[in-house]
């Protein structure tokens, strides 16, 4: 289903949804890496202004952020956020993963992202997750960043909030690669760890998988 919607299904979807109202959507990146933060983003479209072009610049390019290329998303980050009638980025440490645990930071953040947009509107979409205890009216959707237009541009956001992050933290460890894999669990990434052990921006509740035979010498 999502590899063949385009960008005007993902808007379809939002404005049939929430009727040329307001609309916000959440998603995160960096869930599923062994270091680094993990960022969560939001975004408001509102979708009475739909015939004033404001939303023009992302049609026929907007995508779930992990169908697009870094340079890709880096060109559309600003489009996105001219389009945006308010967006929000919450970044939560390594360190906090691992003291409250990766699934209750993971909606924490997603939560706050949505409260910080000041107001959030009276309807939201999120990725993948419902917030329980959450005041606000939302809706998961599975696989959001590939049907929602506004959980498409919350996913680019957060990602590439995200990459510059670690991007900007490789100078401090180089050793790792941190621009290139992001702290994802690649083969380079694991071969690292194994080879000069954890660094401060490694989640120590993480298990980081077999290593490669070779540096377990063996």
């Amino acid at each position: 289903m999502g590899a063949s919607r385009s960008s005007a299904d993902l808007f379809k979807y939002d404005m049939d949804y929430c009727a040329g109202t307001e609309l916000a959507g959440a998603d995160e990146a960096g869930r599923g890496c062994l270091a680094g933060p993990i960022v969560a983003a939001a975004v408001v479209f509102d979708y009475s202004q739909m015939d004033v072009g404001r939303f023009e610049p992302l049609l026929g390019t907007l995508d779930d952020s992990k169908r697009m290329t870094a340079a890709r998303r880096e060109q559309l980050f600003p489009r996105i956020i001219g389009a945006a009638s308010r967006f929000s980025i919450v970044v939560a440490s390594n360190h906090t993963i691992d003291a409250e645990g990766l699934h209750k930071t993971n909606l924490r953040i997603l939560g706050d992202s949505l409260l910080r947009l000041s107001p959030c509107p009276n309807l939201a979409l999120i990725d993948g997750y419902s917030l329980a205890d959450s005041p606000l009216s939302h809706k998961s959707l599975k696989k959001g960043d590939s049907i929602s237009a506004c959980v498409a541009a919350a996913s680019v956001i957060a990602k590439v909030s995200r990459d510059r992050i670690m991007r900007q933290l490789d100078s401090r460890y180089p050793q790792y690669n941190f621009a290139g894999h992001k702290g994802y669990a690649t083969l380079e990434h694991r071969s690292a760890i194994a080879n000069h052990d954890f660094c401060d921006l490694h989640r120590r509740s993480f298990n980081t998988g077999p290593l490669p035979a070779k540096d377990r010498g063996s």
